[in-house]
């Protein structure tokens, strides 16, 4: 049964009094080398009558019992010095008054003294115990560990977490020459990184936790290559800014994900300009369940949206999002809307109604092979159309700023996915013609972990035991994080004037089969644990992704990360009235005449197999057809 609080505070008070009655009886003891003679021994035992009291009074007026012992700190000990203190200062005063011969003066000297020692070496010992310090046994699940780097990092990792029971720390690893031999909390760096695989064996070690967030890309990959060779399970802390403050908890410390393995610099945003942009107004995301919109919704509520409209037909997912957000306390009103994007009747109801002046159209049909054969028209109607009636109806209602959520798929496409999303970007540069609303596009590649990406697809396949499936040893992409993604969305949506399409700096592309290499990897298997298949291209999809079409352009942005392509293909009003015209036909449309509509409106789009093979236009191993500008 757990004691209550107010229990632990009788006791403790208990135990102060105690001390106070301890603590006078032995500076007697000392002062007369254990030797009392009876007049002094009788003054010491009926002057404990008062003593105990005026002392127990100083430690209730010091607030003495707010604290808990397990968690004793400087604070405390400085509480417990100063109460002594004054007790002394009360017996000294109290002696002098009534003029007490029979009270030694080095007795009062003394008592403070063995009365702090006794307090804080009592609530010393008592966290000590607690926290496993006085006696540890390793049980047969206890996991031997050792911290690669000894810098500020591992101390806070050893003193927030050193005591966890699933843990044992023996050893750190760092290639600094001068912590050699040196230890952190009473755990020694026993050598380099480089020195793992050997003591692996050696000291039988299970993990190793990488607490090293303010080294290079390049510094901690070399760590996470290394746990493979040694064949020890690779953890990492959390973010450098929570690990050097202290907030982490044994909860905090994580696998290696695929994140810490590309090496994306930390997004730097105007905050300031950001709150200006979002900061109490109404905020619209369409597809506001799905890995972007819902990303996005979370990195809004940061800013203190007046209201945050979650547009999404997904009932489970607009249920989820809405659920999270609930306990965001940033958000003035959080409003969940079931809604189709290619219901114009429903948007204009829900934008006349709330009157958003910011919209993030994140809506969309995403993957390449489901939308190419059989749901070709509906990508079209769901990209294109959805696109076209969220326009007309944020531009109604007086929107300010809307900003599309475009893919590196609508560079020179050859699928049926990417001539959509081109097609809408179309759109956007249209309306920019018609309307004083700011439209802006920012056009991206793959995020990690987005539904439908290659990620969850070989998280599932590993667990199962393989194979897992590439399509080509030299299918290339470029990747960031979602939530690196997000924040550029909303960067962008700052930063446009109207009519740009923004292009994220996506980095250097990777190899798909790379990726799976070091996801069987960082999951604690080989490639002769786990296969990897090849099972070819699938309709529609390239080996290399563009970010820029061949003939746009580039500028710089204030922002790093962000770039603008400047189109020269626009619609004249007669075409884009005969788009409009073919996007809100009624009857169904069949896939070939799907391609036939797509490549009158998106000359640049080639289906697969009307292309010349991308073996033969790039040469083996290349990165992307068109690289990214450098800067």
């Amino acid at each position: 049964m757990k004691t209550s609080p107010n229990w632990r505070n009788a006791l403790a008070f208990a135990h102060d009094a105690s001390a106070a009655a301890i603590a006078w009886c032995a500076a007697f003891f000392l002062r007369f080398n254990f030797d009392i003679p009876l007049q002094y021994a009788q003054a010491m035992t009926s002057n404990l009558l008062w003593i105990v009291p005026l002392q127990a009074l100083i430690f209730w007026q010091a607030r003495m019992y707010r604290g808990l012992w397990r968690y004793a700190s400087l604070i405390d000990l400085r509480r417990i010095v100063l109460s002594a203190a004054a007790g002394a200062i009360g017996i000294g005063v109290v002696a002098f008054i009534v003029r007490r011969p029979d009270i030694p003066r080095s007795a009062i000297v003394l008592y403070p003294i063995l009365l702090a020692m006794v307090m804080a070496g009592s609530r010393l010992a008592y966290r000590t115990w607690k926290e496993g310090h006085l006696l540890r046994l390793e049980s047969a699940d206890t996991k031997r560990v050792v911290i690669l780097g000894a810098g500020r990092a591992a101390a806070n990792l050893l003193r927030s977490v050193g005591t966890n029971p699933e843990w044992r720390f023996v050893g750190l690893l760092d290639d600094d020459a001068a912590k050699r031999g040196r230890d952190i909390s009473g755990v020694k760096v026993l050598g380099r990184l480089e020195d793992l695989p050997v003591l692996a064996e050696s000291l039988e070690i299970d993990q190793a936790i990488i607490a090293m967030p303010n080294q290079p890309h390049a510094v901690r990959r070399r760590a996470v290559e290394t746990c493979a060779r040694a064949g020890v399970a690779a953890l990492t802390v959390p973010a450098y800014e929570d690990i050097v403050s202290g907030r982490v908890r044994a909860s905090s410390v994580r696998r290696v994900e695929l994140e810490d393995l590309l090496g994306r610099d930390p997004v730097q945003l105007d905050a300031d300009g950001l709150a200006r942009f979002i900061g109490g107004k109404c905020v619209l995301v369409t597809g506001a369940g799905g890995s972007i919109g819902s990303e996005l919704c979370r990195q809004i509520a940061r800013h203190r949206p007046g209201k945050l409209v979650l547009l999404e037909l997904n009932e489970f997912a607009l249920y989820q999002i809405h659920e999270e957000l609930s306990a965001v306390r940033n958000i003035g009103e959080l409003i969940p809307v079931a809604a189709d994007v290619k219901d114009r009747g429903r948007l204009e109801q829900v934008f006349g109604q709330f009157r958003p002046e910011v919209v993030f159209h994140a809506a969309a049909y995403k993957h390449v092979p489901l939308m190419e054969r059989v749901n070709a028209w509906q990508a079209v109607r769901n990209n294109a159309l959805g696109t076209l009636a969220t326009l007309k109806a944020a531009d109604a209602a007086g929107t300010s700023a809307f900003v599309l959520v475009s893919t590196d798929k609508a560079v020179n496409p050859t699928n049926v996915m990417g001539a959509t999303k081109r097609i809408a970007e179309l759109l956007c540069l249209g309306q920019r013609r018609r309307s004083k609303m700011k439209v802006i596009t920012v056009r991206f590649g793959n995020v990690l972990g987005s539904t439908g990406s290659v990620v969850p697809k070989f998280r599932r396949q590993i667990a199962e035991g393989g194979p897992v499936t590439v399509t080509d040893p030299e299918m290339t992409r470029y990747f960031m994080s979602i939530s690196e993604a997000a924040q550029l969305v909303l960067q962008a949506g700052l930063m446009g004037a109207g009519g740009e399409i923004f292009v994220l700096d996506m980095g250097e592309p990777v190899k798909i089969v790379d990726l799976a290499r070091d996801m069987i990897r960082l999951s604690g298997f080989t490639e002769d644990d786990i296969r990897i298949v090849f099972t070819g291209l699938r309709p529609g999809e390239k080996l290399y992704e563009e970010v820029l079409a061949d003939h746009e352009q580039t500028l710089a942005t204030p922002h790093p990360k962000l770039r603008v392509a400047r189109a020269t293909q626009t619609l004249d009003e007669r075409a884009l009235a005969d788009l409009v015209k073919w996007l809100e036909q009624d009857r169904q449309v069949d896939d070939e005449a799907v391609r036939e509509g797509l490549a009158r409106w998106v000359p640049e789009y080639r289906p697969s197999g009307d292309r010349p093979s991308e073996r033969e236009a790039a040469p083996a191993g290349s990165a992307a057809v068109i690289p990214m500008p450098k800067r």
